[in-house]
């Protein structure tokens, strides 16, 4: 079973999340798992340029190859990471979902499993609306959401920190410069392990 992660990030806390959610997808015998980057705009990038925090981390991820369309075809299940814009999924992971239109006709993703995850500047900055909205293409494509069940550790919390039954989750502060603390490492991984092991279930 091929297992695809699949994110976008600036500031590093969704790679983070990404990062941990292929990890419990890994742990699943009998699953491979790929990592992919979603594409940057040419006028992010330039923006990217005049900063030095952000090209260091752009420079960081060259390395994990840009999700393309056959990607999203070849997976058997696939988790989607963005962190929010204005509490909806960012226009980059956004302008991915709308060049599926192929897969949608052909019904390439119908029955595949699949889960999200996101980081917010704040507490109440979007958290589950972002997952929610991602959603919604997810069942559009006929794919099978997945969440996190109140069984999982961590979940049951009232500190200011990420994790909800929608999807995975993190704080990242208003000027990035919070890290994602091990419950919510914790839970994504439990988010990927979820996944891939539903997938195993459903396709094997």
């Amino acid at each position: 079973m091929k297992i695809l992660v699949v994110y976008y990030s600036m500031y590093g806390h969704t790679l983070q999340l990404a990062r941990a959610v292929a990890e419990g997808a890994g742990q699943v015998a009998g699953v491979e798992v790929d990592l992919r980057r979603v594409q940057e705009f040419d006028a992010v990038n330039a923006m990217i340029d005049q900063n030095d925090a952000a090209r260091s981390l752009r420079e960081q991820q060259q390395s994990i190859p840009v999700c393309t369309v056959d990607d999203l075809k070849a997976a058997d299940g696939v988790v989607f990471g963005s962190p929010t814009r204005y509490g909806n999924m960012t226009a980059q992971m956004k302008q991915l979902f709308d060049s599926t239109a192929s897969l949608w006709l052909n019904g390439d993703m119908e029955g595949k499993p699949a889960g999200v995850f996101t980081s917010t500047a704040s507490t109440h900055g979007g958290q589950e609306t972002t997952l929610l909205t991602m959603m919604v293409p997810l069942l559009h494509l006929g794919m099978l959401v997945v969440g996190v069940p109140y069984s999982v550790d961590g979940m049951i919390h009232t500190e200011a920190r990420g994790g909800t039954p929608y999807g995975a989750t993190t704080i990242a502060g208003g000027k990035g410069e919070l890290q994602p603390p091990p419950e919510d490492l914790a839970i994504a991984r439990a988010l990927g392990q979820r996944v891939a092991e539903i997938t195993t279930k459903v396709r094997g």
